[in-house]
């Protein structure tokens, strides 16, 4: 029976071998819901008691409640399985790793709820990932947002504007075309738009095809998504990350060179005070020579 501290190992060890890979294969004869597609980027590994959770970029999670006999094994390419293949209830492969899923009683796949990324909610946009893509629906998409105090960082993951951005490659697409991510739909022009949706369409297509176990890390492909207080490539500024929209989801970007519209710093009130009131002060000051130049000409 996995116990918490177990489990807590086991989430640290899938986080470290997963987080910011792309899925190579996904295996899940027993899985209820959708699949993720090759190439997906998994974003976080987080469980809470015995449930452990496994979310995509593109907002798919995959939900395994472990209760009495479950289990998550890591494996190296390679390295043969501690349990036989029949027990396995999902396994997922990136570039050196395995993971796989045993004997959990509840294995399945749901999507994030986000009521502006819903179908439901309106007419899809074009996926960008396709090469028969319609960008110009994309940007006509963004010039007409509703939403017009959202930033340009939430509006590329709606799925009315559209589809196959998701939280890691949003983060990419906006460090390549220096665009300030929290600035204003509102306030960028249908220039600002075209370049997203075209930088858009170069990120995703160069990075969502499935990298063979020659390849480098692919984490290393990444300009700052992951990258929080390190140097930007580009600048040598410092990567920054927060959390912004409604389900809280991380943003990377580097303030040096992501400028393009974004948002002008208010600058400090500036004391109007000129002099300390002690009197070795004023004297200090009064004998400064900028300030004796003032006293002979006035």
């Amino acid at each position: 029976m996995p116990e918490g501290e177990a489990i807590h190992r086991t989430a640290a060890a899938l986080r470290t071998a997963l987080v910011g890979r792309a899925v190579l294969s996904f295996e899940g004869p027993h899985v209820d819901g959708p699949m993720p597609a090759p190439g997906r980027v998994i974003e976080l590994v987080e469980h809470r008691g015995k449930q452990l959770d496994i979310r995509w970029d593109d907002g798919l999670i995959l939900h395994t409640n472990l209760l009495f006999g479950g289990a998550w094994h890591l494996y190296r390419t390679g390295e043969g399985w501690r349990k036989p293949m029949s027990q396995m209830r999902v396994g997922i492969t990136v570039d050196d790793f395995t993971a796989v899923c045993f004997g959990a009683r509840v294995v399945e796949t749901y999507r994030e709820f986000d009521a502006h990324r819903h179908p439901g909610f309106g007419r899809s946009g074009p996926d960008l990932s396709a090469e028969a893509a319609d960008l110009g629906a994309a940007v006509e998409a963004l010039c007409r947002y509703d939403a017009l105090d959202a930033s340009i960082a939430e509006a590329l993951l709606d799925q009315q504007v559209a589809c196959g951005v998701g939280n890691v490659y949003r983060s990419e697409i906006l460090w390549a075309c220096q665009q300030h991510p929290l600035a204003p739909v509102s306030m960028l022009a249908k220039s600002d738009m075209e370049r997203v949706v075209s930088t858009a369409v170069r990120v995703l297509r160069a990075n969502l095809k499935p990298t063979s176990t020659d390849d480098a890390d692919p984490r290393s492909r990444l300009a700052v998504y992951g990258r929080n207080g390190q140097r930007c490539r580009r600048c040598g500024d410092t990567i920054e990350v927060r959390r912004i929209g409604e389900h809280a989801r991380l943003l990377y970007w580097c303030p040096g060179c992501q400028v393009r519209r974004g948002p002008r710093p208010v600058p400090a009130p500036i004391d109007q005070r000129e002099m300390d009131p002690h009197p070795a002060a004023a004297k200090f000051l009064s004998e400064l020579p900028w300030r004796r130049r003032d006293t002979l000409a006035g």
